[in-house]
This record gives C-alpha cells, structure tokens and sequence, in this order.
C-alpha cells in the first residue's frame, strides 16, 4: 500500500523539493500530482533529447571529417579513414551503454531536478571540446576519441531521465509517460542529423566547430528550464537490492542479449549509417541530408512495437522483429555486392523500423516475465511489489548492456573494411547474429513447453 504521508524525517527544504508524493492516491493524482508530474516530464524530455542529440553528434559531424573514395581530404580538411570514423561514432555509444548504470542511481542521490541540471551542464563538456577540436584537422586522432568519449554523457541521461519520471507517476500511468519520454529522446538523434549538416555549411564552406556551439545555447536552456520548473521528490530513495537481485533471474541476462539485437541495433546503425553511405558509395551527400530518416522512423516505429506486443505478444513480436532485421540485414549485403545505391538505403530503412518495433516489444516483455514471476511465487501483495523492483533494476541492466550494441556495430563494420576492403562480412555476421536471437527469443518465450510460452509473454 502506497505511503500516505510525509517521509518521517524530512530533511530538504525549498519549493523545488516535494516530501509529500503520494500518485498512487487518486484524490492527490488528479488534484495535485498530475499537473507536477506532466511539468516535470516536459522539462525531462526536452533535457533527454539535448543528451541523445550531443551523445550522436559525432555520427554526423565525422562524414564532413571522412576522405573521399580517392583518399582526397574533405572539404573540412579532414582525411580520416573508414575506420577512424566509425571508432569516432562508437567511443561515444560505448561510454554511454557504460554510464547508464551510475546515471540511474544518481536521481535518488542527488534529487531528479538537480541531476537534471548537472547532467545538462556535463553536455557542455563534449560541445566545447569538439568545436575546440575539430577546426584542426592535425588534431591527433587518439584525441579526437578522448573527446568523442565525452559526448557519452548524453547516453547516461537516458537512464537517470526514465528513472526519475518513473518516480513521479502511477503504475498504470509510467507505461504512456515512459515511452513518451524514450522517444523524445530517440528522435533527438534524427533531429542532429537533419540540423547539422544545415548549420556548419551555413553561410558558405564548411564550419565543423559550429556541430558543437550549437548545442551550447540548448544545453545551458536545459539546464535553466530543469532549476526553474522541476522537483526533487524525497521518496526517492537510492536501493541497490532490487538491481543486484534482478541480476539472479537468467532472464534478465537473456533479454539483455535480445536488447543488444534490437536498441544496440538502433543506436549502432544510427551512428553507423551515415558513415556507411559515404564509405561504400562515397555519398556523403545523400548522407548529410537523408541519413536521419533512420533514426527517426526507428524512434516513430517504437511505440508501434509496444501496441503490438500488447495485442499479439511480446515475444512473438520481438521474434518478428529479428526476422524482419535478418532480412534487412540481407537485403544490405546484396545490395552491397550488387553496388545499388537504392535497395541499400531503403534496407536500412527497413532495418531501422525492424529496431523500433524490436524496441517496444523487448521493454513489454520486461513487465510482463517479473509480473508472472511474482504470480509463481504465490502472488502476495508484498511478492509483486518486490518483484516490480526487481523489474526496474533489470530495466537498468538490461538497458545499459544492449546500449553497447551501439559500440559493437560501427566496430564490426571498422573491423570488417580495415580486414577485408568491405563490410559485407560485417552484414553476414549480423544476418546470422539476428537469427540466432530468433531463435532464443522461441527457445526461451515462445515454446509452449515453457511457462513464458505458456502465459504468452
């Protein structure tokens, strides 16, 4: 039963501070909460999608950094290769899976609001140094992935981001408020890549420096907006238990691996995509003003995968969405053998969307295991609420490990151009690495000789 009063001992004072925080009550939600929690989650989103945009920025800025088919430098003066582009985008994505962890335990420990606030200043850090960085192109390459590094503070705001709206909404509310707090933060990707290439060729030549200052002004105005309008709620506290105790179910292990084929997938390809279309085609063009519709019908199709989990089934639809990946994957390598231009882009279009709805499918599996694992174990008021925690700290895991997918794809493409001129050993693999998820999604949730395939997860 939900806490009906102040904490015992409140210790924070100030407007920004709430001690009485009771959404589970639907006098206080519909009189007093709702208005603070939508407000709360509007300055959220806006602060997400700053973070998801700085945290791709350099997927962007390096096909401006990348020499021609002719090894000719850029017209940035850059002449990076293959492989110095493609560690470029995924350092970022790496550091981002790994602070995903320290970032969700930092709302209980220094208040939602205020780590808002800190996490939008930390983007500064990227910014700055990359507008510093790249108007040099003899700036050491070892550099420029210290720097890159950087830019992973926008993946860790993700996760203190969902983990401090959760906080603030009901259960039957956090599903409609999360996903919409994920996809204003996905799409910000989508935004980066469209703006982008408008702003450092703006007036003539190419700016590279201005990638960087020009998400300056829009990280302080997150920052602002987040000590003006946001709350720090003292129910929420710092446990470590339910995420160590989420680390005993096989399954929290096993949906990582899924969440690494489908979220690792988005943000990797995301990344990837336009570096891969000045690679293999030496179409940098096509990748400056088209490669953000890849991030932004992954981000459109996610809710999509939900609702149809919902009506279907997760673990159908997520083993639908690993065929639809093996088939894009596929289509990706002919099109590379076959040097079409048309069937590569629309393949990766539809690898983008398979993402999305893998996306939205995985998170509903999540809920749906731990809530029939709390049915088995007798189903006892205090059995589910310890099992939904134990949920939230799987969410944590799960989400930080398949986040390094977007480390692991620009990687395997690095390594498959350096070793062997190309990257259709690259798509082979991931044809066959979706296929294998296929089948552990039905090994494991679809069989109807398992409990989860029994209940239909």
């Amino acid at each position: 039963m939900p806490d009906t009063g102040a904490p015992p001992h409140p210790h924070h004072t100030g407007k920004h501070w709430i001690d009485d925080w009771r959404p589970e009550d639907p006098e206080f939600w519909n009189t007093t909460g709702r208005p603070i929690a939508r407000r709360n989650l509007i300055f959220s989103i806006f602060a997400e999608h700053i973070g998801f945009s700085v945290w791709l920025l350099w997927s962007i800025v390096v096909v401006q950094m990348t020499a021609a088919a002719d090894g000719s430098a850029a017209a940035s003066g850059w002449a990076l290769t293959t492989t110095q582009a493609l560690w470029l985008v995924a350092v970022p994505s790496g550091v981002g899976a790994f602070l995903r962890i320290p970032y969700t335990f930092a709302v209980p420990v220094f208040g939602g609001r205020n780590w808002t606030v800190i996490s939008a200043l930390l983007l500064l850090i990227p910014c700055l140094l990359m507008a510093w960085a790249v108007g040099n192109p003899e700036f050491p390459f070892v550099g420029l992935c210290l720097i890159a590094a950087t830019a992973g503070f926008g993946g860790g705001n993700f996760a203190s981001s969902m983990a401090n709206i959760s906080f603030f909404y009901p259960e039957r509310e956090k599903g409609w408020a999360l996903g919409l707090n994920a996809a204003g933060g996905n799409i910000g990707v989508a935004v980066a890549q469209k703006i982008i290439p408008l702003v450092v060729v703006a007036g003539g030549g190419v700016a590279l420096s201005r990638a960087g200052l020009f998400y300056v002004p829009l990280a302080l105005a997150a920052a602002v907006c987040a000590f003006l309008f946001m709350n720090n709620l003292t129910e929420a506290k710092a446990d470590v238990r339910p995420v160590f105790q989420s680390l005993r179910h096989t399954d929290t292990w096993i949906m990582s691996l899924l969440y690494i084929g489908t979220f690792g997938s988005f943000i990797g390809y995301s990344a990837a995509f336009p570096t891969l279309l000045k690679a293999v085609f030496d179409r940098g063009d096509i990748a400056l003003m088209w490669a953000f519709l890849g991030a932004g019908i992954g981000s459109i199709a996610r809710p999509l995968g939900g609702k149809l989990s919902d009506r279907i089934g997760g673990a159908r639809i997520t083993a639908l969405s690993f065929v639809m990946l093996a088939v894009g994957a596929a289509a990706a390598l002919w099109s590379v053998n076959a040097v079409n231009l048309p069937v590569f882009f629309i393949a990766f279009m539809f690898l983008f969307v398979a993402t999305g709805i893998g996306n939205g499918s995985t998170y509903r599996m999540i809920s749906k295991i731990f809530l029939i694992k709390g049915q088995d174990a007798g189903g006892a008021p205090e059995t589910m609420v310890q099992m939904r925690r134990q949920a939230a700290g799987a969410l944590g895991i799960i989400s930080s490990v398949g986040a390094f997918g977007g480390f692991i794809v620009p990687l395997a493409y690095a390594w498959s151009k350096s070793q062997f001129g190309n990257i259709q050993p690259a798509l082979q693999f991931y044809v066959g690495f979706f296929l294998l998820l296929l089948v552990v999604t039905w090994f494991f949730y679809i069989r109807k000789s398992t409990r989860m395939g029994q209940v239909g997860v």
